[in-house]
């Protein structure tokens, strides 16, 4: 995969506001990142382009593995809170029909 785009100042604040409304969506559990929640977090970046993750279990593990999330998802990391992590990853544009 491609590596994310670095984003700007206004769209950094931007999405930081917009993680303030979202819960979270994934739970990262004792089970640590499977590969199966690595697919929910590829299919929730898919759909929603900002995904909130929170740290369940492995709270003292989240420095390591929030980047580990960022790099394996090819997203970019808005936030890290407490136990939480905001991840972003742009839509890709959906193919024209010829």
């Amino acid at each position: 995969m491609s590596e994310p785009p670095k984003l700007a100042g206004p769209e950094l604040r931007r999405l930081k506001g917009a993680a303030q409304l979202i819960k979270p969506m994934l739970k990262v559990g004792k089970a640590g990142l499977t590969t199966e929640l690595l697919g929910a977090l590829d299919a929730a970046l898919n759909e929603h382009e900002l995904v909130k993750v929170k740290f369940e279990a492995l709270k003292e593990q989240k420095r390591e593995l929030v980047p580990q999330l960022v790099s394996r998802s090819a997203s970019v990391l808005i936030l890290r809170v407490g136990n939480v992590a905001v991840l972003h990853r742009p839509q890709r544009p959906s193919p024209t029909p010829a």
